[in-house]
């Protein structure tokens, strides 16, 4: 059983209304999605936009979340990361080059058409991050065979989305769809271009199938609000997020005149994804920190599936991810391509299991993030490649493989606050050292500054103020009885 200092009645009630400070909770957060989402950039996709996610909620489940059970508020996290990572099957470069490609330099509609792109893309991107997050703390429950069957239906609306909104694509006869974000000769029209096809119509029209069930058939207000707070946040997040980085194109005489030494070592492109992070992170927490009282108190986890089951499963998911990676069997890289069919089985498995709303945040994030770092320190350290196959995959792994285990043994002693502090300061640090070692080991006081430097100053400071948190923040608030 679990003990509060408030009394066993608080468990059984909504979210106390006070919660944390405003400011902390926003700042927090805001270090929690600028160091992950700064992270991401160096891992791309799907399997990298799981990192911001993972810190992220974590963060929100150490602030909101402190006295309600470890398993409920595990699943929590688990749904939110793998919300998140829908968003990274849209391409999204080439917006990004409307608003500061050398050539569009002066353009305003091309750099409005662009910011417009973004503003979507980052909307539908963190709008699932918030829908999962807020349908995992209402007081509504949707039990494994639900979650099932939502994502079955969705994976119907991204096709027909795709098909209403970004299509026809033949490029070859400069054929596009009507909206589309990506470079096009309406921009640049003696340009020899290369369009990319975009898939963000499918995820917005499952993204809003989610949100009119949820919100509306299952009156689930959280889930509804926290769905549009992702939206603001997410769109805010990616628009301001490369304002910085379009400005410093416009205006690049000027903004390295006034920075001085330190122009010649900034990473634009890596700044705006850290400021993309901050931005959505303080937001998501905003809205989460509006809605408090919505949160359920503490209610009963049903584990649905065997271990051996929960184990095979995710054997299954490490063989996905492995071949989306390797392209090991053409038939998995498929699916693996096809983000919301890659999230059904994770989701699953999280709402029933006991062992998979653990192994998801630390082994299974960490599975595609330590096997990249691998390859790319292998191709540094060559003849000496068993050094980082030992430091930068095996050891990783069998780090999250053993939090995981020692996790979900305390399921249902420990609290949500508990949980959330542990394995914060775990993947906070994890991630940093794997990030410090693709950045090339930037000490700022050791090294002659690069281009990673900068950042790398950031991501310390973020991941110094989040192990702070995880000391300090909540700590009276919860006890485990004997």
């Amino acid at each position: 059983m679990l003990s509060t200092e408030t009394g066993s009645s608080a468990q059984s009630t909504q979210m106390d209304e006070k919660g944390p400070k405003l400011w902390v909770a926003m700042l927090l957060t805001a270090m929690a999605g600028g160091l992950g989402w700064g992270i991401r950039g160096q891992y791309g996709h799907e399997t990298g936009a799981m990192v911001p996610g993972v810190l992220v909620a974590l963060t929100l489940a150490l602030l909101f979340c402190p006295t309600l059970r470890s398993l409920y508020v595990a699943r929590a996290v688990a749904l939110m990361t793998v919300g998140i990572s829908f968003g990274g099957s849209m391409t999204y470069g080439q917006t990004v080059g409307l608003t500061h490609d050398g050539p569009l330099i002066g353009d305003s509609g091309a750099l409005t058409w662009g910011m417009l792109g973004l503003f979507l893309k980052g909307g539908i991107w963190i709008g699932f991050a918030g829908l999962f997050l807020g349908m995992s703390l209402s007081a509504k429950t949707y039990r494994p065979v639900e979650w099932g069957l939502l994502l079955g239906v969705t994976v119907l609306l991204v096709m027909i989305g795709r098909e209403w909104l970004n299509e026809p694509f033949h490029p070859e006869k400069r054929e596009l769809p009507w909206l589309y974000f990506s470079d096009h000769w309406r921009w640049e029209p003696e340009s020899v271009l290369k369009p990319r096809r975009e898939g963000w119509g499918g995820l917005l029209l499952a993204l809003l199938g989610l949100m009119l069930y949820a919100g509306w058939c299952r009156k689930d207000v959280l889930a509804r609000r926290m769905a549009l707070w992702g939206m603001l946040g997410g769109g805010m997040g990616f628009t301001l997020g490369q304002a910085v980085q379009a400005f410093h194109a416009w205006n690049a005489t000027s903004v390295n005149a006034t920075l001085g030494w330190l122009a010649q070592h900034m990473n634009w492109w890596n700044m705006m994804e850290t400021s993309f992070g901050m931005i959505f992170g303080a937001i998501l927490a905003l809205g989460l920190w509006r809605n408090r009282g919505l949160i359920a108190g503490d209610q009963d986890c049903p584990v649905e599936i065997s271990g051996e089951a929960e184990w095979f499963l995710v054997f299954i998911h490490a063989l996905v991810l492995a071949s989306g990676m390797f392209g090991w069997i053409a038939a998995l890289e498929r699916w693996e391509g096809m983000t919301l069919t890659m999230g059904l089985l994770p989701v699953v498995a999280i709402s029933a299991g006991r062992w998979w709303p653990y192994v998801l945040p630390f082994f299974l994030v960490c599975l595609p993030i330590a096997t990249k770092t691998m390859i790319a320190m292998i191709d540094r350290s060559w003849p000496w490649i068993w050094l980082p196959i030992m430091v930068y995959f095996v050891l990783p792994l069998a780090l999250t493989l053993v939090l995981t285990l020692w996790q979900s043994r305390r399921a249902t002693s420990w609290t949500g606050g508990q949980f959330a502090r542990v394995t914060l300061f775990s993947v906070v640090w994890l991630y940093m050292g794997l990030n410090w070692a693709f950045f090339d080991f930037p000490w700022p006081w050791v090294l002659p500054w690069t281009g990673r430097t900068p950042n790398a100053v950031i991501f310390t400071v973020c991941a110094v103020g989040l192990t702070l948190a995880c000391l300090f923040v909540g700590r009276s608030k919860t006890t485990v009885a004997g």
